[in-house]
């Protein structure tokens, strides 16, 4: 019998690269969340809780972290980093907001619908804006 360290599981999320169409012109918005903890911008994403479905979860944390309401699309790549010592690993799907309103809270305090050009250049993490050219590539992609 292998002795496990614990630092080897790794620490499963999920989360979503929200989007809607702009209400004035129709085109792609991506809604990017700023969390003042680590100081960044991300796509809306957090740790499951146990025995959590990934995609339950992804649609708990968007609604949680931005106030939106959304019907999920095609999964897309799940990410794998070290956070705090311990690998992360963040599967993420599209999801279309379809209703909701933003609210300041703990951990995001402030959102933002960008174009995917705007939004690949406020990412802070270059794998979030792969997860951004691969959403749009799937809408395109219908």
């Amino acid at each position: 019998m292998t002795d496990l360290d614990p630092n080897d599981t790794p620490v499963l999320a999920a989360g979503c690269v929200l989007w809607r169409r702009s209400p004035l012109d129709g085109t792609l918005r991506l809604c990017l969340v700023h969390r003042p903890k680590y100081d960044d911008w991300s796509h809306p994403k957090g740790k499951l809780k146990r025995g959590e479905d990934p995609l339950a979860g992804a649609l708990r944390e968007v609604a949680e972290e931005t106030g939106f309401v959304a019907v999920a699309g095609v999964e897309l790549s799940t990410v794998t980093y070290m956070a705090g010592g311990r690998p992360k690993q963040v599967r993420y799907w599209a999801a279309e907001a379809i209703a909701g309103r933003f609210t300041p809270n703990k951990e995001v305090d402030r959102v933002r619908w960008l174009s995917p050009a705007e939004a690949r250049n406020r990412l802070t993490q270059f794998r979030d804006r792969e997860l951004a050219d691969e959403l749009a590539a799937a809408l395109r992609r219908g």
